[in-house]
C-alpha cells in the first residue's frame, strides 16, 4: 500500500479504509461474477428446498444491503428509509431457516429404548410376600 500513490481529493487519515472498501468492493464483484456464471435455474435445481431458501434469503438481503449503502452514499438516511423494514423482515425468515437448519442437525430420540433405558436404570424393591422354598418341605422331628 506504500507504494499506491495517494489521491489530494479526500483526507489522508481515511486511505487504509477507502483501500480496504476498494478490495472488498473487487471480492464482491468476483462472487458476483461467479453466481452469475451459472443460471439461476440451473443452481436451484441441485439445491433441496432449504438450500434454495438460503440462496434467495442470501441475494435478497445482499441486494437490500447494497441499496443501503447506495442510500447513504446519496445522503439519504437509510435508517428513516423502508429498506430497514425489509432488512429486519429477511433476518428474521433468515433466523428460522436457521432453526430449521439446526433442528435438522439435532439427534433423534429413540423413545423405545430411552424408555428401556429409564426403566432397567430404575430401583425396585424386592416383593415382601417371598417365601424361603427349603424350610416348607422339612418338618420338626
Amino acid at each position: 500500500m506504500a507504494s499506491e500513490e495517494i489521491n489530494e481529493d479526500y483526507p489522508v487519515e481515511i486511505h487504509e479504509y477507502l483501500s480496504t472498501f476498494e478490495n472488498s468492493i473487487g471480492a464482491v464483484d468476483e462472487m458476483l461474477k461467479t453466481l452469475m456464471s451459472v443460471s439461476r435455474n440451473e443452481l436451484l435445481q441441485k439445491l433441496d428446498p432449504l438450500e434454495q431458501a438460503k440462496v434467495d434469503l442470501v441475494s435478497a438481503y445482499t441486494l437490500n444491503s447494497m441499496f443501503w449503502v447506495y442510500l447513504a452514499t446519496q445522503g439519504v438516511n437509510p435508517k428513516e428509509h423502508p429498506v430497514k423494514q425489509e432488512l429486519e423482515r429477511i433476518r428474521v425468515y433468515m433466523n428460522r431457516v436457521k432453526e430449521i437448519t439446526e433442528k435438522k442437525k439435532a439427534g433423534k430420540l429413540d423413545k423405545g429404548a430411552a424408555s428401556r433405558f429409564v426403566k432397567n436404570a430404575l430401583w425396585e424393591p424386592k416383593p415382601k410376600h417371598t417365601v424361603k422354598v427349603a424350610n416348607k418341605g422339612k418338618s420338626k422331628t
